[in-house]
C-alpha cells in the first residue's frame, strides 16, 4: 500500500494535478474527487476493489491532511514547524525549539510532499517563484496555517525549506492572556482603555506575542465601531465582532501582473468609512499611509519589529521614509499621534510607554514609562 500511495501522490502532483485543483476550487466535490481517484487506482494499478478502497482511505488522509506532519499540525502545544531537509524536521513546542522523530523516507518523497503542498494551495513554485508565502485557512479546524517555502534555486543546499506557522482559530482573549501571565489584570485594563482612545504600536521580535496581544485587544472594541484590518497573512480574525472587515495582500508571482500589497490595501482602507484601522504587521511603505491616517485623528493600531517600546516609532518612520517626501523630523513629529507603545518578549508584555509628544528643542519624542 505504501508504494501504491507514493505512486498515486506522484500522479496527482503531475498528470492528475488538474483534478486536485478542481477539487480545491470547489468545482469537483470531495466525494466525486475520491470516487474518481478510486476508479483511477483500479484501472491504472490493476488492483482489486478492496485494495483500491484501502488505498483511497490512505490517499484521503494524505490529500486532506498533511501526510507525515499531520500529527505535528494537530498538536496544540506546537506553534511552528520547520522542515530543513527530508530527515530533519524541527518544531517549537511551548516556545522551545526541538527535534522530532518524524522524517520523510527520502529527498524524493520530501520534494514530492513540497510539490503537493504547493498544488493543494494553488501556488506555483517554479524558478520564477522560488520563494512563496501563502496561507491555508481551510484544512484544519483549529489552526490557520501560514507557509513559507524556499526552493533549491535560492537555497545554499539542494533541498527545499518549508516553514509553517500555526495560528489558532480560537485565539486567547484578554482574560486568557491574564491567566497565562502575559500581563496582569491592572495592566490589561490600562491597555484596553488606551487602545480604545488612541493609536497603538505593539512591537517585539519574531514569535514574541505581538499578534496574540493585538488579536485580544481588538476583540475588546465596542460593537458600534467599524474596523478594517489589513494583513499579509490571515492571522487576525474575530470571534464575534459584527463590523470587522479583513483584507489580505496578494503578491504578484511569476509573470502575473496582479499585485495587491499592504500599501494598496491601506490606500483603499483610507477611503472607507471606518472608525479603527489596523495593519497586521508593518514591513514597508504602507507605514506612511498608516501614519497619515493616525495623524488625521483616525484610530490605528499595528505590530512592528523593534527592540524596545520607545524604538517602535523610529522603526515605523524608517518604513514611512521609503516613499515619503517628509523629512525624518517631520515624520517623527507626526508620530506623536501614536500614544501607546508596547514591547513584547517571550510571550509577555515587557514595556509600555506613553508618548507625550514631540520636543522641538531636543528634536525627539518624549516618553513616559508606565510599565517595565
Amino acid at each position: 500500500m505504501t508504494e501504491y500511495l507514493k505512486k498515486m501522490v506522484d500522479d496527482y502532483s503531475t498528470k492528475k494535478q488538474p483534478s486536485l485543483i478542481q477539487m480545491k476550487k470547489g468545482i469537483l466535490s470531495r466525494e466525486a474527487f475520491l470516487q474518481e481517484a478510486e476508479d483511477y487506482a483500479r484501472t491504472t494499478y490493476e488492483i482489486s476493489k478492496e485494495k483500491a478502497t484501502e488505498l483511497i482511505g490512505l490517499f484521503e488522509q494524505y490529500i486532506f491532511g498533511y501526510s507525515k506532519i499531520s500529527s505535528l499540525i494537530d498538536d496544540h502545544d506546537i506553534s511552528d514547524i520547520r522542515i530543513i531537509s527530508y530527515d530533519n524536521i524541527r518544531i517549537k513546542r511551548k516556545g522551545k525549539r526541538m527535534a522530532t522523530s518524524i522524517r520523510f523516507d527520502s529527498e524524493k518523497e520530501y520534494r514530492q510532499f513540497v510539490d503537493y503542498v504547493a498544488t493543494k494551495n494553488q501556488v506555483n513554485i517554479s524558478n520564477l517563484n522560488a520563494i512563496q508565502r501563502f496561507t491555508d485557512a481551510d484544512s484544519h479546524q483549529d489552526f490557520i496555517l501560514r507557509f513559507t517555502i524556499s526552493m533549491p534555486l535560492v537555497n545554499t543546499y539542494g533541498e527545499p525549506y518549508l516553514c509553517i506557522r500555526k495560528v489558532p482559530r480560537n485565539f486567547p482573549e484578554m482574560q486568557e492572556l491574564i491567566r497565562r501571565k502575559m500581563l496582569d489584570r491592572e495592566l490589561a485594563e490600562i491597555l484596553i482603555q488606551r487602545f480604545r482612545t488612541g493609536s497603538t504600536l505593539i512591537c517585539g521580535g519574531n514569535s514574541s506575542g505581538k499578534t496574540t496581544l493585538l488579536n485580544a485587544l481588538k476583540e475588546t472594541l465596542p460593537d458600534d465601531m467599524a474596523i478594517l484590518i489589513a494583513q499579509q497573512a490571515d492571522e487576525l480574525t474575530t470571534k464575534r465582532h459584527p463590523d470587522m472587515m479583513f483584507m489580505h495582500s496578494l503578491p504578484g508571482s511569476g509573470e502575473s501582473q496582479v499585485n495587491y500589497d499592504l500599501k494598496n490595501i491601506s490606500i483603499a482602507g483610507l477611503t472607507m468609512d471606518v472608525d479603527f484601522f489596523i495593519i497586521g504587521e508593518v514591513k514597508g511603505d504602507e507605514a506612511l499611509y498608516l501614519l497619515n491616517a493616525a495623524y488625521t485623528g483616525q484610530l490605528c493600531a499595528a505590530t512592528i519589529h523593534a527592540p524596545a517600546a520607545n524604538k517602535a516609532t523610529d522603526k515605523l518612520v524608517d518604513y514611512a521614509m521609503y516613499s515619503s517626501r517628509y523629512s525624518r523630523d517631520e515624520l517623527m513629529k507626526m508620530m506623536e499621534c501614536f500614544t501607546t507603545m508596547v514591547f513584547m518578549e517571550h510571550y509577555k508584555v515587557k514595556q509600555v510607554f506613553i508618548n507625550r509628544g514631540w520636543d522641538s528643542k531636543r528634536r525627539e519624542l518624549v516618553y513616559e514609562k508606565v510599565f517595565g
